[in-house]
C-alpha cells in the first residue's frame, strides 16, 4: 500500500499534491510590511523541498495588524508586487500550493522582534493596538483600543482587500488567522471578550465577528479557490475558550464554506496550562474532523515520518503541518518519502541526486 502522507488532497477546487505542508512561520525580516531577498530564500527553500503547500507568515492586512514592524503585511501595491515575485519563483521551482496566513495582531501588536525581547515598542514607531476590549495582554501593558463598529468595518475591509491582493499575486488559497490570541481568537474567547453588545457575551455573540470577517473574505476571493481558518481548539485556561465551543464555531464555518480547519491552541494568555508532547494537538484536530465533518490540518510537535504518516491513515487529520522541524531541515519531505518508500517530484537540477526518488523530476513548463 502507497504512503498516504504522499497522495493527492482534494482542497476546495484545488489539488494539492501531498498531505506535506510547512506551516506559516514568522520570520520578523520585512521593511514596512514588505517581504524581502531573505522571504524569497526561506519560502524558495521549501518549494523545493518537496511539501505539497507552503504557507507564508502571519501576514497583516493593515499596518497596526502586524505584531512587530519586521512582519509582513499584504496592505498596498508593494507588498502585492514583492509577494507576487516570490511566489512566481516558489512555482517555477516546484509543483507546489502556496497559502497566505492573513492576520491582524490585534491586542498582541506593536511589539519588538522576539531576538529583541518580544516586549512593547517604547516611544516612535508603536503604535496603539486594537481589541474587542481593552483588555491589556499582560500586567503593566497599556489597554488596547476597544473597537466600535466603525473600527470593525474598517479591519473587515482590511481582510478583504488583502485576500484580493492574494489572489493577484498569485495564491492558491487563504488562511485567516483565528488562533494564538490574535484578533478574531481575541473576538471568541470569554477572556478577552467582555463586550455587552451583540458582539460579546453568548457563544453565538462572539463567534459573530470571526464569521462575518470570514464570510466577506470568502465572497471576495475566488470561488475554486480554498479559504481556511487557523484555530485554536482551547485556551488551555478554565473559563476560556474550548474544545466544545470550538466545534460550535468550525460546524458554522462549514456551512458559511470553509474549506479546512488548521487545529491548533492557546496563545491567548499567558496563563495557559499546556501539556506538551509528540502530536500534542492532533486530537483536537480528530474530534474537530468527525464533530464538524470537515477536512483539517494537524500540526505540533510532528516530527517523524512514521509519525505522520499515521496521523493521514489512520483519518485523524486531512493534512500535517510542519513548522520548527522544516526549519531544522527543510528536505524534511525527501527524507521522508524515502523513509515511507515514496516517489516525489525534485526540481531537475536536484533530481540526480537520488533517482529512485524522483521518478519525474519537476521542469518549469511555460
Amino acid at each position: 500500500m502507497s504512503a498516504q502522507l504522499f497522495t493527492p488532497f482534494q482542497l476546495g477546487g484545488i489539488t494539492v499534491p501531498n498531505r506535506v505542508v510547512v506551516s506559516p512561520m514568522c520570520q520578523y525580516a520585512a521593511t514596512d510590511g514588505v517581504p524581502g531577498q531573505w522571504h524569497l530564500a526561506h519560502l524558495g527553500q521549501f518549494a523545493m523541498s518537496g511539501p505539497g503547500t507552503v504557507f507564508v507568515e502571519a501576514t497583516g492586512v493593515e499596518p497596526n495588524g502586524r505584531i512587530t514592524p519586521g512582519c509582513t503585511g499584504l496592505y498596498d501595491d508593494e507588498c502585492e508586487d514583492a509577494f507576487a515575485s516570490i511566489v512566481a519563483f516558489m512555482k517555477s521551482v516546484a509543483d507546489v500550493r502556496v497559502g497566505i496566513q492573513l492576520s491582524h495582531s490585534g491586542r498582541k501588536g506593536s511589539t519588538v522582534a522576539p531576538w529583541e525581547g518580544g516586549g512593547l515598542i517604547e516611544g516612535a514607531g508603536s503604535w496603539v493596538t486594537d481589541a474587542p476590549s481593552a483588555v491589556p495582554y499582560l500586567p503593566g501593558w497599556p489597554e488596547p483600543r476597544a473597537m466600535d463598529e466603525a473600527a470593525m468595518e474598517r479591519v473587515c475591509n482590511a481582510f478583504v482587500d488583502s485576500a484580493r491582493r492574494a489572489d493577484r499575486a498569485g495564491f492558491d488559497m487563504v488562511e485567516l488567522h483565528v488562533a494564538h490570541g490574535y484578533l478574531l481568537h481575541e473576538f471568541l474567547s470569554p477572556i478577552t471578550n467582555t463586550r455587552q453588545d451583540h458582539y460579546g457575551g453568548s457563544l453565538e455573540n462572539r463567534m459573530r465577528y470571526p464569521l462575518e470577517v470570514f464570510k466577506a473574505v470568502r465572497a471576495a476571493f475566488p470561488a475554486e479557490k480554498p479559504v481556511m481558518v487557523r484555530l485554536s481548539a482551547t485556551d488551555w485556561i478554565e473559563g476560556g475558550w474550548d474544545l466544545e465551543s470550538s466545534i460550535v464555531f468550525a460546524q458554522a464555518l462549514k456551512e458559511a464554506g470553509c474549506d479546512a480547519l488548521d487545529v491548533t491552541s492557546g496563545g491567548l494568555d499567558q496563563r495557559q496550562q499546556i501539556t506538551t508532547g509528540p502530536g500534542y494537538q492532533v486530537g483536537f484536530a480528530e474530534t474537530i474532523r468527525r464533530e464538524a465533518d470537515m477536512p483539517v490540518m494537524a500540526v505540533g510537535q510532528i516530527t517523524d515520518p512514521v509519525q505522520a504518516e499515521t496521523i493521514i491513515a489512520t483519518g485523524q487529520a486531512d493534512l500535517v503541518a510542519l513548522a520548527r522541524g522544516m526549519l531544522w531541515d527543510p528536505r524534511w519531505t525527501w527524507k521522508a518519502a524515502v523513509a515511507l518508500g515514496a516517489e516525489i517530484a525534485l526540481p531537475a537540477p536536484y533530481a540526480r541526486c537520488n533517482p529512485a526518488l524522483a521518478a519525474t523530476p519537476f521542469v518549469k513548463r511555460s
